[in-house]
């Protein structure tokens, strides 16, 4: 879109309103950098990632069973979609509770798993 000059020429020029998410260049021989991160987890998740992190320190310590390697690939996706996206979905809050449940009392034995339980009630409700 073109703007007026004061003396009422007319000068070439470019608004943008927003852009998220995206990289672009305008005019000739411009150079394009993007940097994107993590997305910023509220303080809920960022919390419930670090004990998820601990959780799965603990459990290295222990003989592998299919619940604890069950376990440990829910703490790990929760761990990375927390990491990437901020949050980790309803969905994956739901099948960390049932890996932890299908481990049972090992976890319950953990400091870091009571930890993780008492997150996921706080952020599924119960």
């Amino acid at each position: 879109m073109a703007e007026s000059a004061s003396d009422g020429r007319r000068q070439p020029g470019v608004h943008i309103g927003s852009v998220t998410g995206s990289a672009f260049a305008v005019g000739d021989h411009n150079t394009v950098t993007q940097h994107q991160g993590a997305a910023a987890a509220d303080e809920r998740q960022e919390a419930l990632r670090r004990e998820v992190l601990r959780l799965r320190e603990d459990l290295a310590r222990f003989v592998a069973s299919d619940a604890t390697q069950a376990l440990d690939a829910e703490l790990d996706s929760v761990a990375e979609e927390i990491g990437t996206a901020g949050a980790a979905s309803q969905g994956r809050l739901v099948r960390l509770r049932e890996a932890m449940d299908a481990a049972g009392a090992l976890v319950a034995t953990l400091a870091s798993g009571v930890a993780v339980g008492e997150s996921l009630a706080a952020l599924l409700g119960g």
